[in-house]
């Protein structure tokens, strides 16, 4: 196997620089490129960078830990993934009438979206997602290591991601994961060890840069220094952390570095101009229905309050049969639109999601087959809850088109 990427790096705690050079390290443990060994105050901190459906990964994760017997093994997961990975039963405890009231529908739909995506991916390929993980997981418990869980919870990772994010910036992050899920693109076990060398890696990422650099910050830069400090408190003069192979170079810049982990993970308030256009087109509608009333008397208003009336009816109701909603449910839709359009605080989607919900309620059995329907479009319509989750989106989407429709149209009748 090839020698491995070896550093050395004493941290000047005046100036928070870090220093690296190579130093001779013990031949009797023969690691591939893959694995970067971090020295400090007399410990020695092993990165892995792996591949998440990557066998190979999988089993230099177990040699490593094997090899190092570190006394804390230091894995890329926060609670909530770790949860996923390992409770096999948790699908069946989820509650899809908590998941709409809770406004976690987006959320969960792109989870299940990206993790029916991997799973694929990994079927081609003969191996489980995230298997590197559970081999870190059951190694540590098997030498009887402590076992950190070092990731930022991935609900403030997205949410700081999309609330650095301008509309447009919007707008593309969804095209690139729907281009990224539906992608036929043959990926194959060769092809994965090759993304995971650090020319071709650092190509990807400088690209990635390039095309979404707001949301390169608090997707991986901001881990990289959240996961490294964590890491380098871990217990233990030996340790291994095992990351995603895009982290390892950020990690090794970052490292011995102060981190203010409060900072990350604090939510930035959401922009006070978002806040305000949230109220801007209610606010112009409701003062277009008044200066028509007062202008055309009640001739004009019953001409604006239809003009608003029937697109965001019409969308709201449209879309969420083109979701396969029940027909309550896309009746729901067009009465709720209209009203919750002028009311940003409550969403069409959720009412007509509850309504949805009622309808087809879902069984532990649609639960548990989740994470296999989540692998298709067919599957998703096909499963009752995501089918309810789909239908609340959707709901959504008619209704905020329908009401950006509605408004434009109302305005215009105000200049006639």
């Amino acid at each position: 196997m090839k020698r491995p990427i070896i550093v050395e790096c004493r941290v000047d705690r005046v100036a928070s620089s870090v220093y690296t050079r190579p130093f001779p390290r013990d031949p009797e443990m023969p690691f591939s490129d893959n694995v970067s060994v971090l020295q400090a105050d007399g410990r020695e901190i092993y990165i892995v960078g792996t591949a998440h459906i990557s066998r190979q990964s999988a089993e230099e994760v177990d040699a490593v830990i094997e090899a190092v017997r570190p006394e804390t093994v230091c894995v890329e997961l926060d609670q909530n993934r770790y949860d996923a990975l390992t409770d096999e039963e948790r699908w069946k405890n989820l509650d899809v009438f908590q998941v709409i009231r809770q406004r976690k529908v987006s959320f969960l739909l792109v989870n299940l979206a990206l993790a029916g995506y991997q799973r694929r991916l990994g079927e081609k390929l003969g191996v489980q997602p995230g298997a590197e993980m559970l081999a870190a997981i059951r190694k540590a418990e098997q030498i009887g290591a402590e076992l950190a869980l070092v990731d930022r919870d991935i609900q403030i990772t997205l949410k700081r991601t999309w609330r650095s994010l301008s509309f447009w910036g919007k707008i593309r992050l969804l095209g690139a994961v729907a281009g990224g899920v539906v992608s036929e693109d043959e990926l194959t076990e060769e092809r994965i060890e090759e993304i995971k060398r650090g020319e071709s890696l650092a190509d990807m990422m400088q690209e990635f840069a390039k095309q979404l650099p707001q949301v390169k910050r608090p997707l991986i830069d901001e881990r990289d220094a959240y996961m490294i400090s964590r890491v380098s408190e871990a217990p233990g003069r030996k340790v291994v952390a095992v990351v995603g192979a895009a982290h390892v170079p950020g990690m090794l810049a970052q490292f011995g570095q102060g981190v203010d982990r409060r900072e990350l993970e604090t939510l930035p308030p959401a922009g006070r101009l978002l806040s305000l256009l949230k109220w801007l087109l209610p606010t112009l509608v409701l003062a277009a229905f008044y200066i028509g009333y007062r202008k055309h008397a009640g001739e004009g208003l019953y001409e604006m309050v239809w003009a608003w009336l029937v697109p965001n009816a019409v969308f709201a109701s449209v879309f969420s049969l083109l979701a396969g909603a029940r027909m309550l449910s896309a009746l729901t839709a067009f009465v709720a639109s209209p009203i919750t359009s002028l009311n940003p605080t409550i969403a069409a989607g959720m009412i007509v999601g509850l309504v949805e919900a009622w309808l087809r309620r879902p069984t532990v059995e649609d639960c548990q087959r989740i994470r296999e329907d989540a692998q298709t479009v067919r599957g998703l319509f096909r499963n009752r809850f995501t089918r309810v989750l789909l239908v609340s989106v959707a709901a959504s989407l008619g209704s905020a088109l329908g009401a950006w429709v509605g408004g434009t149209w109302v305005l215009m009748l105000i200049g006639r």
